[in-house]
């Protein structure tokens, strides 16, 4: 019996330990989702797990809140530790002591989400949409940002403290009404989800390395800031995408 046991637990161990990404990112949102369940109903109308499509590609949206006071368009990340970044660099990294990893920019990340957003509600002109990116009570957050990147337990102040009034019961009601007709989450592949990621990343890495920019195709042209030489897109301020120098080398 205790023999069973063990390779029971074992079993466990090694399923944890392939899906713990996974897991936490699902334990990250159910949490985002039981606070939110907090806010006013007759105020706020909340979607979860939202996944749209723009052309081949596929966009999963943590949470969607429609208020008076704007779409909010939150993305959720259960990591703790530091976090440590800044608001343009392309990647951010997660310190636990010695233990250092680099994850993609959640707020380019979410400003992607938004973009696909907003081809959604195409017909729905000047509309707010605010973007809120949230770690765990456990992430000290080391960003200088003018984006909304909070801890879980700061989400409700972070959306209440927009109070400017642009949106109309009926256009609330008719939004939330589009987006959940569009919602593919019924029919999502988590698999071809992830492959179409891996596509994105690959025809990104692919334009950076003919200079081309990943967000509007036009030219990378190099320039002088204040940390260094960067190469930005000649769009700018148009398209505000940059790609530091060195890092821009590794990939050629």
């Amino acid at each position: 019996m205790e023999l069973i046991l063990l390779i029971v637990i074992f079993l466990l161990i090694l399923i944890y330990g392939f899906y713990k990404a996974q897991i936490k990112g699902i334990i990250g949102e159910k949490t985002v989702s039981s606070i939110l369940d907090f806010l006013d109903k007759s105020e706020y109308k909340v979607i979860h797990n939202v996944v749209l499509q723009r052309g081949e590609v596929t966009t999963q949206i943590d949470h969607i809140v429609i208020s008076s006071f704007g779409i909010f368009v939150i993305e959720t990340k259960n990591y703790k530790g530091w976090i440590v970044g800044y608001e343009k660099s392309e990647y951010w990294t997660q310190v636990i002591y010695k233990y250092r990893s680099k994850f993609y920019n959640p707020i380019f990340q979410n400003a992607g989400h938004i973009r696909t957003l907003k081809t959604c509600l195409n017909e729905y002109r000047n509309l707010e949409y605010i973007s809120i990116v949230v770690f765990s009570i456990n992430a000290k957050i080391k960003i200088d940002t003018s984006v909304d990147v909070v801890n879980m337990h700061r989400l409700l102040k972070t959306i209440k403290k927009y109070s400017n009034v642009n949106l109309s019961e009926e256009a609330k009601k008719s939004i939330f009404e589009k987006i959940n007709a569009s919602n593919l989450v019924d029919s999502f592949k988590k698999k071809e989800h992830n492959n179409s990621i891996k596509k994105r990343i690959s025809d990104r890495e692919k334009a950076i390395q003919e200079k081309k920019c990943p967000r509007c195709g036009n030219s990378l042209v190099e320039r002088k800031g204040e940390f260094g030489i960067f190469f930005g897109c000649r769009s700018y301020p148009k398209c505000k995408f940059t790609k530091k120098k060195l890092s821009y080398k590794r990939q050629a």
